[in-house]
């Protein structure tokens, strides 16, 4: 049996890829620790929180790297079947400010319980971790800019 999908301008994103993230997220548990477990001391806070964590995921997915750029996905069909309303930048970093170390630990430990989580349902018994680098040089005595290990440009900074 073939199956008739008909696309049109108001059911067409090219930010597809977001469905399977979000529903994996909803599917193991992670929203639901979110929501739990990251508590806030502002009220008002708690009851945007999930709004904002969807919104700051997709971005992120999507390669965003400025708040600024969250705009992009207001008009988003997707984004408004999963009934995430993205805010302006000025409000997500309103937002982002609530967070202190205290909130940011229950976050860590919320990526903590779900990496666990998910490596006990893969039943792997060892993982490697890759992590590569790259050199970025800069021209002047730029803030922040140390020498380091550099291989085309011995001593420069970067």
């Amino acid at each position: 049996m073939i199956n008739k999908i008909e696309f049109s301008a108001k059911n067409l994103t090219s930010n597809a890829g977001l469905f399977l993230l979000l529903e994996h997220a909803n599917k193991n548990g992670i929203f639901d620790l979110i929501d739990h477990d990251l508590v806030f001391d502002n009220v008002s806070t708690n009851k945007i929180k999930m709004n904002h964590i969807k919104t700051m995921l997709c971005g992120n997915f999507i390669g965003i790297d400025k708040l600024e750029r969250l705009k992009l996905l207001q008009s988003d069909p997707l984004i408004n079947e999963f009934e995430i309303s993205i805010k302006e930048p000025e409000t997500v970093s309103r937002f982002l400010g609530n967070f202190s170390y205290k909130t940011t630990h229950v976050l860590r430990e919320i990526n903590f319980k779900v990496f666990g989580k998910l490596l006990r349902k893969s039943k792997l018994k060892s993982i490697t971790i890759d992590i590569d680098s790259s050199v970025v040089n800069v021209e002047g005595q730029q803030e922040g800019a140390v020498k380091g290990y550099n291989p085309k440009k011995i001593g420069n900074n970067c």
